[in-house]
């Protein structure tokens, strides 16, 4: 027997925006088919009409374009297995609900929604079930000529699965190896509802992977208990043997505290669970995107890919290629993962240092369009080359705390790179740098290295150096500090001399004699 093409779907409901798990189970997904050269599938599980939000599939297909994650097939890629939008399917569907009905496999329910509220209120811990079906309104309880009556009439109803009770359902999953689930806790879940004409999930999804030939399904945790329903499905449907092997992956938690992660606990401390700003149109609420706060699309995916897996090695920057050649699916973890954003921070700050200089520069242009500087391309890779490797102060969501890391967004620019733009029109004489280091003497020593520096006709780093460094060792002067104090008014910046290469002979000496007359 052949060995079977891996085909792999990701499935998203177009119900708001797409939360960073679903991005992860994407990527593993993507990450899977590619190793194996198969295909990854993108469908829309859009049968819940009531919950369809305008925008949201647009907003999907665009966070996995600007991740970087590649469809083979599906809704807005084309295919042979189309249509791959579920509400354009409602025909296929209703032939294998008869198929169900037909051989005894699923039946019709009349019950109201009263009906079931009402069995609830009288039978603790009812569900409908083997031991509860025989007790309300469905075709194994009526006889036939009154549930043709009541379909004729117009009667709304649905169709349900019929569990036999006693039999240990096996699951056999990658991640998590042999599941048993005894049939007796199913309840017989609902497969269609007249009412829209539309199947459920449990029924859509097994109909489709198997027309698709999906030879795995990929899918988060939370989906485990379904899978017990899903193989008895594929048993009724007469599919046993092509029944795709299931990988349920582990939750991604909290980064404080228990549970699954949230978008409040995104807004709590600061940091996206989107991949792009979403847009509420019911709301207008604005909900901030990994891509709008500067995220590089690379780093995203790497610090995702190792959130419940790793490849068993010390290396933790992994491009694409390297992800898709390491991945192994048997690796995931069974625990879920605690959401290390910080972390992500740190991933950032890695993709950012491995981009050319003049990479920056669009964001960073755009930085200091926002605070009124034109500037080029040219003298902003400049300054991108001299402060890169800064670090800049933050506020700790947590603690509250004022700490400091690494330079990792484009953002982070602006605070520490002010002057290179802007030159100081005051000076804060209690700031404990320029206390420290604009002494009696300061003035007198600044007047005289501006002398200096007037007679310098190659004014780069090395022009300078050559006529100040003999200049300072000759007079015993140590000018770096208050020179600093003078073209930046405050203890950071580059080496002085590529700051004043930078500014220009005409700007630094302004600069200096603006702080001697201020300062005195």
């Amino acid at each position: 027997m052949a060995e079977r093409r891996v085909r792999v779907r990701f499935a998203p409901s177009p119900t708001g925006p797409l939360h960073i798990g679903g991005v992860r189970t994407a990527l593993y997904n993507y990450l899977f088919a590619k190793q194996h050269g198969g295909d990854l599938i993108f469908r829309i599980e859009d049968t819940d009409s009531n919950r369809f939000v305008p925008g949201a599939e647009d907003y999907i297909i665009e966070s996995f374009k600007w991740l970087g994650i590649k469809f083979d097939e599906g809704v807005s890629f084309g295919g042979d297995h189309g249509p791959y939008r579920q509400s354009e399917r409602r025909d296929i569907y209703k032939k294998y609900v008869q198929q169900l009905l037909d051989t005894d496999k699923a039946y019709i329910a009349f019950d109201t929604p009263e009906e079931l509220d009402a069995k609830r209120a009288e039978i603790a811990n009812f569900q409908y079930d083997a031991q509860t079906r025989g007790l309300m309104r469905n075709s194994l309880t009526l006889a036939k000529e009154e549930v043709d009556k009541l379909i004729a009439e117009g009667h709304q109803y649905v169709v349900r699965f019929k569990i036999e009770p006693g039999r240990d359902v096996l699951v056999n999953d990658i991640i998590r190896g042999e599941v048993s689930i005894n049939s007796s806790i199913l309840d017989d879940k609902v497969l269609y509802k007249s009412a829209d004409e539309l199947p459920t999930y449990h029924l859509a999804n097994i109909v489709d992977d198997h027309l698709m030939e999906v030879s795995h399904v990929i899918r988060g945790e939370e989906w485990l208990p379904s899978a017990p329903l899903h193989v008895l499905l594929y048993e009724a449907f007469g599919w046993a043997d092509t029944m795709p092997r299931f990988a349920h992956l582990p939750l991604l938690l909290k980064p404080v505290g228990n549970g699954k992660l949230s978008k409040r606990d995104g807004d709590k401390l600061g940091f996206p669970v989107f991949p792009l700003e979403w847009h509420d149109p019911k709301s207008g609420e604005i909900s901030s995107g990994y891509r709008e706060k500067g995220y590089l699309p690379e780093a995203v995916v790497n610090f995702l890919a190792l959130l419940g897996w790793n490849p068993g090695t010390e290396q933790e920057v992994l491009s694409m290629e390297e992800l898709i050649k390491l991945f192994d699916l048997s690796k995931c973890s069974k625990a879920g993962a605690k959401f290390d954003y910080v972390k992500g921070i740190w991933f950032n700050h890695q993709y950012l240092l491995k981009q050319e200089d003049m990479d920056w520069t669009p964001a960073f242009d755009k930085l200091l369009k926002e605070n009124g500087v034109d500037s080029t391309p040219e003298k902003e890779a400049q300054v991108v080359s001299m402060m890169k490797q800064k670090v800049v102060e933050y506020t700790d969501t947590l603690s509250g705390q004022t700490k400091k890391r690494n330079i990792s967004f484009v953002s982070d620019l602006w605070p520490l790179t002010k002057f290179f733009f802007v030159a100081p029109d005051s000076f804060d004489k209690e700031d404990k740098f320029i206390k420290k280091n604009w002494k009696e003497n300061a003035a007198a020593d600044m007047s005289e290295l501006a002398d200096v520096l007037e007679t310098v006709t190659d004014f780069t780093v090395e022009g300078m150096k050559a006529v100040v460094d003999v200049w300072a060792e000759q007079n015993e002067k140590k000018p770096w500090n208050p020179w600093r104090v003078c073209l930046v008014g405050a203890g950071q910046g580059p080496d002085m001399y590529e700051l004043a290469a930078f500014l220009g002979k005409e700007e630094t000496l302004n600069r200096m004699r603006y702080a001697i007359k201020v300062l005195g």
